[in-house]
């Protein structure tokens, strides 16, 4: 099946069906992809474990990384959109969903960032300031690979514990408009890792299913770790 869509519909179609809870904070040009999701949880809409997607939107960009953060902890998979100074009140929680292997997907309308005064241009200034956290990256460069590559990114982090910054460019392609062959979800349903998903759900923090977290490695451990690692 072909559509019209933007790069931001792109995206949040693919994401939504992985998505059982979104964290979400507005911010040009990244909105448009929260509230879609807003929307189809509002219409009933389900995804891939049927039930329409939990949307909470927060005080700003560092309260939906938290809340991304601690509902990953619960193990529920979770998503958020965003883009520019946003991404980077994001960091401190990114180094600990990485460190953590969570799976998760930040899925951003890449944009430069404002110093001495505001500036929304479409560049990548805020996806090169979060190399160093341990997300890999995803780039889109047209509506097409948007959908496409947001699909990869979901089911690359189930899989491999990674999580990924899914980004396109901001304007130029997050409202671009062009017909695009929209996926067969159920098709990408099948692509899951049934088991990899069962484990990240048996990770989760429960009280009648203790798991350990926040454990301390000073440098006895680490020096018992780096010579087992020789």
């Amino acid at each position: 099946m072909k559509k019209i869509m933007d790069g931001n519909e792109a995206c949040a179609y693919a994401a939504y069906p992985f998505t059982e809870v979104a964290g979400i904070y507005p911010i040009t040009p990244a909105s448009t992809m929260a509230e879609l999701t807003d929307k189809w949880a509002s219409e009933g809409k389900k995804n891939f474990f049927n039930q329409p997607v939990k949307v909470v939107e927060m005080e700003s960009e560092a309260g939906a990384i938290g809340l991304v953060h601690g509902s990953l902890q619960a193990g529920c998979l979770t998503s958020t959109y965003t883009a520019s100074q946003g991404l980077l009140l994001m960091i401190p929680n990114m180094y600990k969903i990485a460190g953590e292997l969570l799976p998760c997907v930040i899925n951003v309308a890449a944009r430069s960032l404002a110093t001495h005064a505001l500036s929304i241009f479409g560049d990548h200034q805020d996806i090169y300031a979060v190399r160093q956290t341990g997300f890999a990256i995803m780039a889109s460069s047209s509506v097409q690979e948007s959908m496409d590559l947001t699909a990869v990114s979901y089911l690359s982090t189930i899989k491999g514990r990674v999580p990924f910054i899914n980004f396109n460019d901001g304007f130029r392609t997050s409202h671009e408009l062009q017909k695009i062959e929209v996926l067969d979800m159920d098709k990408v349903k099948e692509l899951i890792d049934t088991k990899s998903l069962i484990d990240f759900r048996k990770r989760a923090l429960n009280i009648d299913n203790p798991v350990t977290r926040g454990t301390s490695q000073n440098e006895d451990i680490l020096n018992i770790i780096i010579n087992y690692l020789k």
